[in-house]
């Protein structure tokens, strides 16, 4: 895979398990007592904390696997399987169970640090998003692959950022439905992208046996 399709394959892949406009739904919910400038500002943390995790992980995950003798192959299949539970949840426009759940939602209405629970984590950097991150660096060819899944994960948030930013002007325009549609065909785009990864996981387990 050349560089520009690597780059195109890591942000698509990272977009669809983030789910930026899908957040905008709760991300609206979370601050609809807020001032502007309070959403804003909440905003601006819980993206950059988020966006502060993925990269952690991404520069730490083969360190990781590596301490607990698990192989990128093995990470994929789990990760795929548990990328399609959460694309299925998105294709129902549920709130991904993966994520966080009506219930924590709730709890968290009062709470004075939502910009880190549940917004950083795990709405925005949820079990699925690490484990893409450490998957496609994993499936990096050389240290300038490695540096294009950062850039595809700091872009990511970066749309992220702007999609809160204004959360509730695209709310007013694309209404509740037209957000859960938008869901509903990033969780068939990656439920795809699960299966891919659980196909290549198992073919490249197989062929380590032969």
């Amino acid at each position: 895979m050349d560089n520009i399709a690597f780059l195109v394959y890591s942000f698509s892949t990272l977009f669809a398990i983030v789910s930026p406009v899908g957040g905008v739904i709760t991300f609206v919910s979370l601050t609809s007592d807020m001032t502007l400038e309070e959403k804003n500002i909440l905003a601006t943390k819980s993206v950059t904390l988020a966006c502060i995790i993925a990269l952690f992980f991404a520069v730490t995950g083969k360190i990781i696997l590596n301490f607990f003798g698990v192989s990128i192959d093995s990470l994929r299949v789990a990760g795929g399987i548990l990328l399609f539970v959460v694309a299925f949840d998105m294709i129902l426009a549920k709130v991904s169970r993966e994520s966080i759940t009506e219930k924590e939602i709730d709890k968290s209405m009062d709470r004075s640090d939502i910009w880190i629970f549940p917004i950083a984590l795990p709405l925005l950097t949820g079990p699925g998003t690490i484990t893409t991150i450490i998957v496609l660096m994993g499936s990096a060819l050389s240290i300038f692959q490695n540096a294009i899944v950062m850039v595809a994960i700091t872009l990511t948030f970066a749309i992220t950022w702007i999609l809160f930013h204004f959360s509730r002007r695209i709310y007013k325009l694309l209404g509740y439905t037209g957000m859960l549609v938008f869901t509903r065909l990033m969780g068939l785009l990656l439920a795809a992208m699960a299966v891919n990864f659980v196909a290549i996981g198992i073919w490249n387990i197989y062929m380590s046996f032969q």
